[in-house]
């Protein structure tokens, strides 16, 4: 990723860089548990697409994931 670099000539921040900004707010600016909470929410995630990807077979999936091998 590299350093982050400020928006030129007074631009709009980006929806990612937002929705950062409301994240830290939301965990009252602490940046430790803001990133606490969405590693959290993101293996979450990851555990629930695991699931779905063991109950909906490659074909009916149009193979938007791998089948088992």
């Amino acid at each position: 990723m590299g350093k982050r670099q400020n928006a030129p000539g007074g631009e709009a921040m980006s929806d990612l860089e937002t929705a950062v900004q409301q994240a830290i707010a939301a965990a009252g600016a602490d940046c430790v548990v803001a990133l606490l909470h969405v590693l959290s929410r993101n293996t979450e995630l990851e555990r629930e697409l695991a699931l779905s990807r063991a109950a909906v077979s490659n074909g009916f999936s149009r193979g938007w994931h791998r089948g088992r091998t």
